[in-house]
């Protein structure tokens, strides 16, 4: 194993990876950032600058610092740019398909003494380090969205799991600015066993006419101080990941309190998946978000 990890690989651009790829490069890191098209890379890339300079009108950064990170960052469509990565994160959608095919294709390209994390939200490690060469080297570090400014890492040991993997992952979130915690390896570790049930309730709720999208996001800002109502949250998160972890409640624990709401259900198979693109719980094609129900 390498003495310390120096360049991150990070594997899918989209809301998450480009907030890690984000963290990362602010942190010091080289990183390689791939996707399967350079459009999204280049969207990934714009998507980090305008993030960036939030930062400096927060004064948070100043402009070398803004320089240095976007310059830290590579991008390509190509497994190859892995292969001289010390860690890689995976951050691809929640499926565990597409996630298990995503690390045998990492482990014919990666060092042997390479890391690779997953960033899921709701799946097995031991599963999925089972998929590959080095279930010894394979951990979970689930990231907050947005990424740059949510300060909770979870970490996930699988099964196999060894504990020199694990303390340089939480070394290494330490060194991104991140609080770690330690989840255990149960369908949807801590934040989404107890996130995603509130926000199916919720969806319940509407679903049964205890209370329109309003009334229900309004009861839960004003009368339990939330930041964001359970529909607003469940609009930003994105409805298709919603369902795919309660699927992954339902499924690995047995119990009809996790059963995915049905108008959740049906939204989703509507393709209203909420902020990213343009309706779910909420329209979002006007100056305001307007409720759809």
């Amino acid at each position: 194993m390498a003495n310390e990890i120096k360049k991150i690989g990070v594997v899918g651009a989209g809301q998450m990876g480009n907030g890690i790829a984000h963290v990362c490069a602010k942190a010091g890191h080289d990183v390689y950032l791939m996707d399967i098209s350079q459009d999204i890379l280049d969207k990934a890339m714009a998507k980090i600058e305008k993030n960036l300079s939030r930062e400096i009108k927060r004064e948070e950064i100043d402009e070398p610092i803004k320089a240095d990170t976007l310059a830290r960052i590579a991008t390509g469509t190509d497994y190859a740019g892995f292969k001289d990565c010390d860690l890689v994160i995976e951050a691809a959608s929640e499926d565990e398909d597409v996630k298990k095919a995503i690390l045998k294709s990492l482990c014919k390209v990666v060092p042997d003494y390479a890391l690779i994390a997953s960033n899921t939200s709701s799946i097995s490690i031991t599963r999925l380090g089972a998929r590959t060469d080095r279930p010894g080297k394979v951990v979970g570090m689930h990231f907050m969205n947005p990424v740059p400014r949510m300060e909770l890492v979870e970490l996930i040991r699988g099964i196999a799991t060894d504990e020199d993997t694990y303390l340089a992952i939480r070394k290494l979130t330490e060194k991104l600015g991140k609080k770690p915690i330690n989840a255990e390896d149960f369908p949807a570790f801590i934040v989404n066993r107890i996130l995603l049930p509130m926000i199916n309730e919720a969806i319940y709720t509407l679903y049964e006419g205890v209370g329109s999208v309003e009334a229900i996001d309004t009861a839960m800002k004003l009368g339990t101080h939330h930041p964001m109502g359970p529909l607003e949250l469940a609009d930003f998160i994105g409805l298709d990941i919603c369902l795919a972890v309660m699927h992954v409640l339902h499924d690995g624990l047995a119990d009809t309190k996790y059963r995915p709401c049905p108008l959740l259900v049906k939204y989703v198979e509507a393709g209203w998946l909420g902020r990213k693109n343009g309706r779910g719980f909420y329209d979002y094609s006007g100056d305001k978000p307007v409720p759809t129900r």
